[in-house]
């Protein structure tokens, strides 16, 4: 049985590559682990601003990227009170 062939993108913009295989497809991120479509687009891609920089956004299809997963975002971290510092 032949394994499915593996497609490589990668993004003009970000530099983020995409392997596509048998419908799957994994995110490589410059940092961490591999990831999805959704948390790229969670992370990365929905903060692009103008009709060029979306252009070249290879993350632009929803249909591709499906809905966003639990953690997908970063994390939000806890208010610091500069005015009170601990200790």
């Amino acid at each position: 049985m032949a394994e499915p062939q593996t497609q490589r993108q990668r993004c003009a913009l970000c530099q983020v590559e995409i392997d596509s295989s048998g419908g799957i497809d994994q995110v490589h991120f410059s940092q961490g682990g591999a990831g999805t479509r959704s948390k790229l687009w969670a992370r990365v891609c929905q903060y692009l601003s103008t009709d060029e920089q979306k252009g070249l956004c290879i993350n632009q299809d929803a249909s591709k990227r499906g809905e966003e997963q639990p953690g997908d975002r970063f994390v939000d971290m806890a208010a610091v009170d500069l005015n009170n510092p601990p200790g």
